[in-house]
């Protein structure tokens, strides 16, 4: 049998909550400037920026559904 875990205040599920938002925002800025980097470095514009892009994009989103399964439990 499972232990119940005591809940979370609210303040702390809020703020969890908020972080999604910086995440995927942060993760894929982060993608784009590494592929943009990569891309000005090897000169194979614009294929690493792309690349990159959608690799932080898939960042963002896969935070977002880990914050969303650690809510739900």
């Amino acid at each position: 049998m499972q232990e119940k875990q005591p809940e979370k205040p609210l303040f702390r599920q809020l703020l969890e909550a908020s972080s999604v938002g910086i995440h995927l925002v942060a993760s894929t800025f982060i993608g784009l400037a590494v592929g943009y980097a990569l891309d000005k470095l090897f000169g194979t514009s614009p294929y690493l920026t792309v690349i990159f892009l959608i690799i932080g994009i898939i960042a963002g989103f896969r935070e977002l559904v880990r914050v969303a399964r650690k809510q739900e439990k």
